[in-house]
């Protein structure tokens, strides 16, 4: 299949019949689509781990006590021991990918210094893990109507409660997801 157009700052939304249990009603942002495949981070899974256990683990001393009460969440099921952080554009930080005007993706530690001292940008998530999609994969799946997409909003991804991550995210296209079949088909 030939590459028709990036999906980059789009939110794919997993249909009702999503038979992967680690993609089953979740929101994921795709930070990097092109020839080569796509990233995203996941969302809508929060983990059982706040940046406190974070910080623990990566020897942070005294850290920001509202930083260190944010969830991690799992941003996929590949490289689970990797962190990636998805932030505003407030502050730079060493190893930072522009998704969009409003949502950058940072892969480096600095990042992560920044919010245990506070310094850190102003809206930030933090995920362990990725979803990655090698060439022509995710463009076969979104064919085989697995999942919808639309434009990523910065409201969903930083401001919104979790939960209501995956409704509202198809609510911006005028659906009520819960109310799609879970059987996929073409007309």
């Amino acid at each position: 299949m030939s590459f028709d157009g990036s999906l980059t700052n789009q939110l794919l939304i997993a249909m009702p019949g999503m038979a992967d249990p680690n993609f089953s009603t979740t929101v994921t942002l795709i930070c990097e689509h092109n020839d080569d495949g796509a990233l995203g981070i996941v969302i809508n899974r929060p983990l059982n781990l706040t940046l406190a256990g974070l910080f623990e683990q990566l020897d942070v001393a005294d850290p920001d006590p509202k930083a260190a009460a944010s969830p991690v969440f799992m941003g996929g099921p590949v490289g689970p021991e990797r962190g990636f952080v998805l932030h505003d554009p407030g502050v730079a930080f060493e190893n930072s990918v522009e998704v969009s005007n409003d949502i950058h993706l940072t892969l480096s530690r600095d990042v992560i210094d920044a919010m245990a001292t506070g310094d850190g940008p102003q809206k930030s998530l933090v995920a362990l893990g990725y979803a990655g999609w090698e060439p022509g994969q995710l463009e076969n799946e979104m064919l085989a109507n697995s999942w919808l997409n639309v434009p990523a909003s910065p409201n969903i991804v930083f401001d919104m409660p979790f939960n209501d991550r995956w409704m509202a995210a198809a609510r911006t296209l005028g659906i009520d997801i819960s109310q799609i079949s879970p059987d996929a088909g073409h007309a």
